[in-house]
């Protein structure tokens, strides 16, 4: 049987031995390669991040929040301050079952479902590790509660915090406004660092238009921990930076005359410091208690105030829109003396109605038998309105329109507040563009006497008379003096933005029909000079809150108290010296002169009472 024999080829071993070695060399150069390009990332580019990661196996970071800055009055009261207090937190990362440890704390200290679940909503927002509160402001007798049981209970304690509060309650609500937790929409906007270890921001007023100096800058520990995660030892401290202390221009003395003098009507009083800007008096009634906002008010006590009908959640001197009434006769007066329309002396016949040319419709005059001839002294001083109506058909809506947007009527002061409103002061073009009709006559007039269309804010009516008192200088009117940290201080407000061309005979005949308003032997507001040794010019204004017919008289006593008008009246005073500006509102009041003009009255006489008595 044949066999074959394979022949050994020495040469091509060796080849294949010589490139099965040079391949295992360059796959081993890689290696090496790859190992020392791996070593050089890990000491050297990513050697921060790991050290940083070796170190979190021990060192924990914990936010040290910074005490939020107080808020005070112009004469240094605390409108916001910081109280302390206890409050039960839980850290979910150190917990086990977390169900379990909320319902043992809810039997043991009888914690609401909705606390329970506000809980969960806070914790969902923040990392795992970060201390949660679940009950704030615990009572002595809580905290022994738990303390007894405080070993059962790994990663929840007790720490002392700073809780905001505030010892006026409802008196100055609307100004200050409150904090409150900060939900998931402010969360997605919010920087994290910033606001790292607080759980509150501003939500209104003050508290929301300055939070960004009242918050401060949050400090951290690096705290060393064992195995079990239990602080062992605090490596090293920032200590955070307390925000800013603000001073408002706010005298709460004059807040609460003002907000006790509203009584029994839901309203609005502003008075302004006429040479500064700066208000005094910033009242919306009723008001309502900021505290319970501050850890969480309850679904059952916010619904409450919601549907309320007295809206006590409504910042009416900022944002409620009234008919102005008479209170715009004296601009509109002034307007026809600027515009050369008509002059101080131009005399009229009041017989208690007026009707445009060709039409039998009558606007009434608020006297049903007439005023008789009257000169524009006389109108402002009796409120009469065809005066008024045939200076507004005289001047035309959109030269009224002009002239008015000039003391701010129908667009916003810019105050330091979030939620001003413009309120409304008509023309042509706006009723094309909003309503899509041409304008009317009659619409002309009855914007005279400051209805119609016409809207106004009570810190509008409050500046435009402060503007006017000044002569058109313009002051933009604030809330905050000064802003009070470690290393500067800022004032703020107090110069002309703006300067109104007025001749000065046009201003002092104004002024002159306003000071007879209340010192006028036929003045509408009267009775406010009884009890005064200064003067005082103002303006009674009455706005209808609904439209009587034609032939319909006007019975206050028959109506419902809602279906009243509202009483307004503005003011300034000493008339030779301006210093205050004040405009009140009283809804369903019915009659500036008895109703609105005495609260005015009532603010004037303590400010100017304080100044007095500041004197040397």
């Amino acid at each position: 049987m044949d066999r074959k024999f394979a022949i050994k080829d020495p040469l091509a071993e060796s080849r294949l031995f010589l490139s099965r070695i040079v391949a295992a060399f360059i796959l081993i150069l890689f290696l090496i390669a790859g190992l020392v390009v791996r070593l050089v990332y890990l000491q050297v580019v990513g050697h921060e991040h790991y050290a940083t990661l070796s170190k979190d196996n021990r060192i924990k970071i914990s936010p040290l929040p910074p005490t939020r800055g107080v808020i005070y009055d112009r004469k240094g009261r605390m409108l916001a301050e910081n109280v302390p207090t206890y409050s039960l937190e839980l850290i979910p990362e150190q917990i086990q079952n977390l169900d379990d440890t909320l319902v043992r704390l809810q039997k043991l200290l009888d914690i609401s479902d909705e606390k329970i679940d506000l809980f969960q909503k806070q914790r969902k927002r923040n990392k795992s590790f970060t201390s949660t509160p679940l009950l704030q402001n615990l009572s002595d007798e809580d905290v022994a509660k738990f303390a007894v049981v405080r070993p059962y209970f790994p990663g929840v304690d007790v720490y002392a915090r700073l809780v905001r509060h505030y010892p006026y309650g409802d008196l100055a609500s609307h100004v200050v406004g409150y904090v409150g937790r900060i939900n998931e929409q402010e969360m997605k906007t919010l920087p994290i660092a910033k606001y790292r270890g607080t759980n509150h921001i501003g939500k209104t007023g003050i508290e929301k238009t300055y939070e960004e100096h009242l918050l401060g800058t949050a400090g951290y520990e690096e705290i060393e921990t064992n195995a079990q995660a239990r602080a062992v030892n605090t490596v090293a401290t920032v200590e955070p930076v307390a925000g800013s202390n603000i001073y408002l221009t706010l005298d709460i003395d004059l807040q609460k005359i003002a907000y006790d003098a509203l009584s029994e009507y839901n309203g609005a009083a502003v008075a302004i410091e006429i040479k500064t800007g700066g208000v005094l008096v910033f009242a919306s009634r009723p008001g309502f208690d900021p505290n319970p906002f501050v850890s969480g008010i309850s679904g059952k006590d916010y619904k409450a105030l919601q549907d309320s009908p007295d809206q006590p959640l409504y910042n009416r001197a900022l944002r409620g829109q009234y008919p102005p009434g008479s209170t715009v006769k004296p601009f509109l007066g002034l307007a026809g003396l600027e515009y050369g329309v008509t002059d101080f002396g131009h005399r009229l016949f009041c017989p208690g109605y007026y009707k445009l040319p060709n039409v039998d419709h009558k606007y009434r005059d608020w006297k049903k038998w007439g005023h008789g001839m009257v000169d524009m002294n006389e109108a402002i001083t009796q409120s009469c309105d065809v005066y008024f109506y045939d200076l507004a058909l005289a001047l035309g809506i959109d030269k009224m329109h002009d002239f008015m947007d000039k003391f701010s009527f129908g667009r916003k002061t810019g105050i330091d507040l979030v939620g001003e409103v413009d309120g409304l002061m008509p023309s042509k073009e706006w009723k094309r563009h909003y309503r899509s009709q041409a304008w009317f006559p009659g619409e002309t007039l009855i914007t005279g006497i400051g209805q119609g269309y016409t809207q106004a804010t009570p810190l509008q009516l409050a500046h435009a008379t402060a503007t006017l008192a000044n002569y058109g200088k313009v002051i933009t009117p604030h809330l905050v003096h000064s802003i009070i940290s470690a290393d500067y201080a800022d004032l703020i407000g107090g110069k002309a933005d703006a300067l109104i061309p007025l001749k000065t005979q046009n201003v002092d005949n104004i002024i002159k029909g306003m000071t007879n308003v209340v010192h006028g032997s036929r003045g509408t507001a009267g009775r406010l000079a009884k009890a005064i040794t200064y003067q005082i010019a103002g303006k009674t204004g009455t706005a209808q809150v609904f439209t009587i017919k034609q032939e319909e008289k006007y019975n206050e006593d028959a109506i419902d108290f809602k279906m009243r008008d509202h009483a307004l009246f503005i003011a300034f005073a000493p008339v030779h010296d301006p210093q205050i500006a004040v405009a009140i509102i009283a809804e369903h009041g019915g009659h500036g002169g008895s109703v609105a003009a005495p609260i005015a009255g009532e603010i004037i006489d303590a400010y100017l009472n304080q100044k007095k008595e500041a004197q040397p």
